[in-house]
């Protein structure tokens, strides 16, 4: 029996948009939480499956991402694991990590991939043996976040360290549900892409029933992904932007989206 055969991911919405996601194995009984946007949407998730608290990973300071770890870790006794650029920011960290550091959470052998952009302190958290990683507001489905605190050449890179490092049939968890307008917005980039039209038709489906749009996969986001396709010569000729570089094509999207 693999690790995968023993694991559930139970995701659940957390505040409007944001995502609560809880990775457990039966054999060892370890539960991990990445990031919590409030505690008591996570008591409940955890109360409703039996589980207990054992690891919190954090992926990056913003408020919604953090401002229930303090009450959760209180009644949990759960360690917290997050950025070592967070450490004036989060006080509730036990221990931190640089990019490509390994930690142990039970079973879990758990990959910290700094992804810095939207902000400096931003990391993905890879799990190889579950063929699975939460990339945080980094990298969204059809989308990847606002840059705030880096720069868009800083987030391509980021971009282009996942495309290197996440095997496409990586089961792909982020921070917000943004996919319904993120697909809109794709189709203005690539309105050919049939890849693309395809997705855009099931999320509208997806979402019309209620349910959630993630996980998706990374293969799946390299085929309709405006902002991992940046490399794509298709792209650019699409923005009429042929023989710029990738950096400069992903921040013309960038620049677009958020004018949009």
């Amino acid at each position: 029996m693999t690790l995968s055969d023993t694991t559930e991911i139970h995701q659940f919405p957390c505040l409007d948009d944001n995502f609560g996601v809880l990775v457990h194995d039966s054999e060892s009984g370890t539960t991990i939480a990445i990031d919590v946007p409030e505690a008591m949407t996570y008591e409940k998730a955890l109360a409703e499956k039996g589980w207990d608290l054992t690891h919190i990973l954090i992926t990056h300071h913003h408020w919604d991402h953090v401002q229930g770890l303090g009450e959760l870790k209180q009644k949990t006794g759960a360690t917290v694991y997050g950025p070592a650029r967070s450490r004036q920011k989060i006080a509730q960290l036990d221990r931190t990590v640089e990019d490509a550091d390994h930690i142990r959470c039970g079973p879990y052998e758990i990959k910290a991939i700094a992804t810095p952009g939207h902000t400096l302190d931003q990391i993905s958290w890879y799990i190889p043996d579950i063929k699975a990683a939460h990339t945080g507001d980094t990298l969204f489905s059809l989308g990847c976040g606002r840059v705030f605190e880096g720069d868009k050449e800083m987030m391509w890179s980021s971009l282009e360290k996942l495309i290197r490092e996440l095997p496409d049939e990586t089961s792909i968890y982020c921070g917000h549900e943004y996919t319904e307008a993120n697909a809109k917005f794709a189709l203005t980039i690539e309105p050919g892409n049939k890849d693309l039209q395809a997705r855009a038709e099931e999320v509208a489906q997806i979402r019309a029933s209620g349910d959630p749009t993630l996980p998706t996969t990374m293969g799946r986001e390299k085929a309709t992904n405006p902002f991992l396709r940046a490399a794509e010569a298709s792209v650019a000729e699409a923005l009429g932007m042929s023989g710029k570089s990738a950096a400069e094509v992903f921040t013309e999207i960038r620049t677009r989206k958020d004018n949009a």
